[in-house]
């Protein structure tokens, strides 16, 4: 049996983050395949004249797709 180290995770909740195409907040965070996932919260820009719909300002990102300032 061998054992199998990850590195914590270099993002944490509630932490703003930014990536291509935008910036959020990190609701969650998971291990997969060797590296982290983050569930982001976009930002809402302004509400739409049709409305929201659901939640469309969440995105799923691997941490090599994410940096802070």
């Amino acid at each position: 049996m061998t054992a199998t180290f990850m590195k914590l995770p270099k993002f944490r909740n509630s932490q703003w983050v930014s990536f291509v195409g935008g910036e959020g907040i990190v609701r969650s965070y998971t291990p997969e395949f060797g590296t982290w996932t983050y569930l982001i919260e976009m930002a809402l820009g302004l509400e739409p004249d049709f409305g929201r719909v659901g939640a469309e300002t969440m995105i799923f990102l691997t941490e090599a797709d994410l940096w802070t300032y």
